[in-house]
């Protein structure tokens, strides 16, 4: 499940994710993007960390997670951020490769 230079890997608390961001959209979207990031469209802009505060709660949805399971660990005014989802590390990836239309 844990793919080289993939979107996601596992971690033992849970999955990270690497998200390229698109702020100022027209409205919020969380979906596959490369086989190297999700991709992330937030009506939100991308000042005082509107955007990061506005991705938050649209991964946790995604994954079916409670917000606080959901932490920016890297690009905090990046467009590319990496992301930890705190949980079942196996059921998450499930999800991940589920949201790109693939078999874990």
């Amino acid at each position: 499940m844990s793919r080289a230079g993939a979107a996601w890997t596992l971690r033992r608390d849970g999955i990270e994710i690497a998200v390229r961001v698109t702020p100022r959209a027209s409205r919020d979207g969380f979906a596959p993007g490369t086989d190297a990031h999700f991709a992330a469209r937030l009506a939100a802009p991308p000042v005082e960390g509107a955007a990061n505060a506005a991705l938050v709660p649209l991964v946790a949805k995604a994954f079916g997670v409670p917000k606080r399971a959901v932490t920016v660990i890297a690009g905090d005014t990046a467009r590319l951020k990496r992301l930890a989802i705190a949980g079942d590390a196996h059921a998450l990836a499930k999800i991940a490769a589920s949201l790109y239309g693939r078999e874990p």
